[in-house]
């Protein structure tokens, strides 16, 4: 099939007690796992579809075709904002930001507790499922957006450099209807060399 799941970069029970085992395993594997065979099925008679990067995908959704956009839309975008979601995590991790992204925080948003303060209201403010997002915007301000279901900041030319995942599979086994705990208790996980590479790319554009 023209994606593929790529495993955890980081064992199952890496980010415990923040995030436990079962839900990364669920999480993954069936969650993510299930919106790329979705996506597969939705292209699977769109050849030329299956050897455009997912990247290019949602970056360009509204010229896909209209049979398969929202569907890309839905699947691909959940299989883009889980690669990112996974990416920004790791074992041994959290703490103050460091290198240029630490900058940035403080240029932007005065300081670390302010930012953490803003993203944290951003996600448990968002009414229902879906992603909260650090993000480079079209005329290069750095925002804190929200956004539904599994919709891209980058299908509006806003490039994502970090996110959160506030749909309720993401947290409940631990924090159940706590949203607002489990957001506080993420950032022991944010893995602040990642998220430089990805504000890297993003002062690049």
């Amino acid at each position: 099939m023209p994606f593929e799941l790529q495993p955890l970069p980081y064992a199952e029970d890496a980010l415990e007690p923040y995030i436990d085992a079962q839900t990364m395993r669920i999480h993954h594997d069936f969650h993510h796992g299930g919106y790329v065979n979705n996506l597969n099925n939705a292209i699977e008679n769109y050849p030329d579809l299956q050897q455009r990067s997912i990247d290019d995908l949602i970056r360009n959704l509204h010229t896909l075709p209209e049979a398969v956009r929202t569907a890309i839309r839905n699947h691909g975008g959940g299989h883009f904002n889980h690669s990112i979601f996974w990416s920004v995590m790791g074992p041994n991790a959290g703490g103050e930001p460091t290198g240029e992204v630490a900058t940035l925080i403080n240029d932007v948003f005065g300081n670390f507790e302010n930012f953490k303060t803003q993203f944290n209201d951003a996600g448990a403010k968002h009414f229902g499922s879906g992603f909260v997002w650090l993000v480079k915007t079209t005329n290069n301000q750095f925002e804190i957006i929200s956004q539904p279901n599994q919709d891209c900041p980058w299908s509006d030319g806003h490039y994502p450099i970090l996110c959160n995942d506030v749909w309720e599979h993401a947290y409940y086994l631990t924090y159940q209807n706590r949203r607002p705990e489990y957001l506080k208790q993420w950032w022991n996980t944010v893995n602040w060399n990642a998220v430089n590479e990805r504000l890297a790319i993003a002062q690049r554009l």
